[in-house]
């Protein structure tokens, strides 16, 4: 497993800290939009998206991600609805949680409000397309996450090329982080992402996944969002309904890459695919420990015995 020599080990949330050099941090995510990648919808509604949010942390997730505009082409959503979307969200949550909260957003007036309602973090899929949101995260003292895409926010970018995908990538990624200091952000609050299927067709993200060491190198903690995306449906021949297991995989390829967040769909088996990691590099003990460990070895199938 390749380990990222990163520039700070240990980041401070506004309710808790996470040493990157040790864990892997799960990202639940949470769209309050009608038009939604994988789930079509069905945490549009206040109460769905609240009660999605509270299974996925009693599941083990360390991050809720909180959107209500999805990245996807297609008509710009003012301000005001989409603040009306994600901060009830963020207020309810954190009246109830420690969790860390991301706003996945890219508008800085979302941001804003946002962020007076608990959200620790600015997940921006775009790379800082609109500069002002960098002014708002360094006023704040928030984290921000750097993401690669190419398109204008909610726009089509059709066929995308690529000479050398990770190299590209990656120098992409350094110079939004080069601007986002420019602002005042600090390295203790930035976060990368090369941004899985955005603005990339499989081939590319299938490079991104098994070369995610390349954006590791770069010192910042990596974020891999590969859930359910049409990367694993396009390689597997399955319809999203049937991607998680494509899903644990991808990202296990990532987390040995050097990810140290993972934007997931299904926590509960992306926690137990993040604690068997976790635990196979000694970060983390096994819940217990029997199997090899009495004078005598234990009968392979004890149940059939008892019923015998």
């Amino acid at each position: 497993m390749f380990m990222p020599d990163l520039l700070v080990p240990v980041h401070q949330f506004a309710h808790k800290s996470i040493d990157f050099s040790r864990r892997i941090a799960v990202m639940a995510v949470i769209n309050r939009t009608p038009d939604s990648f994988y789930d079509a919808g069905s945490t549009f509604g206040l109460d769905e998206a609240v009660g999605a949010a509270r299974r996925a942390i009693e599941a083990g997730a360390d991050w809720v991600d909180i959107g209500g505009v999805p990245f996807s082409p297609g008509p710009e959503l003012d301000w005001r609805e989409e603040a009306e979307r994600v901060v009830p969200v963020i207020r309810e949550v954190r009246r109830h949680s420690d969790v860390v909260i991301s706003a996945d957003t890219f508008h800085p007036l979302v941001a804003q409000a946002a962020i007076d309602v608990g959200a620790d973090v600015i997940n921006d899929t775009t790379g800082l397309a609109y500069p002002e949101l960098a002014k708002v995260v360094a006023k704040n003292n928030v984290h921000l996450v750097l993401t690669h895409s190419l398109a204008k926010p909610r726009t089509i970018y059709p066929r995308p090329q690529y000479t050398d995908v990770l190299a590209e990538v990656s120098a992409y990624l350094m110079e939004k982080v080069q601007l986002a200091k420019s602002y005042g952000i600090d390295d203790s609050k930035l976060i990368i992402d090369p941004g899985h299927d955005l603005n990339k067709n499989t081939r590319h993200t299938l490079e991104v996944t098994a070369g995610f060491q390349r954006f590791a190198e770069l010192g910042y903690p990596a974020l891999a969002a590969v859930s359910n995306k049409d990367f694993i449906g396009e390689t597997l021949d399955l319809p999203k309904s049937q991607r998680m297991l494509g899903s644990m995989v991808a990202a296990t390829i990532c987390a040995m890459g050097g990810a140290r967040i993972l934007r997931m769909h299904n926590i509960p088996e992306s926690i137990q695919t993040v604690h068997l990691i976790e635990a196979a590099q000694g970060w983390r003990e096994p819940v217990k420990q029997i199997h090899n460990m009495g004078d005598v070895n234990p009968p392979a199938h004890p149940e059939r015995q008892a019923s015998a």
